[in-house]
């Protein structure tokens, strides 16, 4: 099934966990909910058509589900954006070509993944080599570690990334639960891994690849892609 739709704004694919229990502990997990909703309005507040891809397809977990962030509970009390959020698509139902931009958002769900998800990171290498955006926050740039361009070189190599700290996996005593260091995976891949204080906004952009390190960067990473894809649409930019 193609993505290709009739409607001429533009699209941006949000990627999101299947992975719903960190690792053995039995603790749930899924996509961070903020990281999905404060980015998701963001997006549709700048005229984007929002379509969700799960690793899996169908249904999503979710995490930090916090109700008095007024931006969760406007995104829950909205029926046909949870519905659409559960009946996600699968990557092979989606086109890439129909994408202005690709955001992946996080989650510890991620980390156990979307490294192994190929399908999406042949996705995101076409967007970005289309002159699309590609845009991550938290644990969502563990998507990024094997997104290969036609050179064969990773996207991430060369680039200033965002992630969420070693630091901060520390802070929340998951160091030995997840299976990898986000930040040292992305370093050995060649990316130069920008850190700020814990729990502080920091949002990195690299031509055109953004990346954010925590919950609090979101939303900033959304209107940085924004801001990307409205100089690509501009008359006489570069596509």
């Amino acid at each position: 099934m193609s993505m290709t739709s009739s409607s001429t704004s533009p699209r941006i694919l949000v990627v999101l966990t299947s992975h719903d229990q960190k690792g053995s502990t039995g603790q749930p997990t899924g996509v961070y909910l903020s990281e999905l909703t404060h980015a998701d309005a963001v997006f549709r507040q700048a005229g984007y058509v929002i379509d969700y891809v799960s690793v899996k397809g169908g249904r999503v977990p979710l995490d930090g589900v916090d109700r008095a962030d007024p931006v969760n509970a406007q995104f829950l009390d909205d029926n046909d954006k949870v519905a659409a959020l559960h009946a996600s698509r699968k990557p092979g139902d989606v086109d890439p070509k129909a994408y202005a931009a690709i955001y992946y958002a996080g989650g510890h769900g991620t980390m156990w993944d979307f490294p192994d998800a190929t399908t999406l990171a042949e996705h995101a290498a076409m967007i970005y080599e289309r002159g699309g955006i590609v845009g991550a926050v938290c644990h969502g740039p563990a998507g990024l570690l094997n997104v290969r361009l036609t050179n064969g070189s990773f996207l991430v190599a060369g680039k200033k990334v965002a992630a969420f700290t070693n630091q901060e996996e520390e802070a929340v005593g998951l160091t030995r639960v997840v299976p990898f260091l986000l930040a040292d995976a992305l370093t050995a891949r060649g990316a130069l891994h920008q850190s700020a204080g814990p729990w502080q906004k920091n949002v990195v952009v690299d031509e055109r690849l953004v990346t954010g390190q925590n919950p609090a960067s979101a939303k900033g990473v959304a209107e940085a892609m924004c801001g990307l894809l409205r100089e690509r649409s501009e008359p006489g930019s570069r596509r």
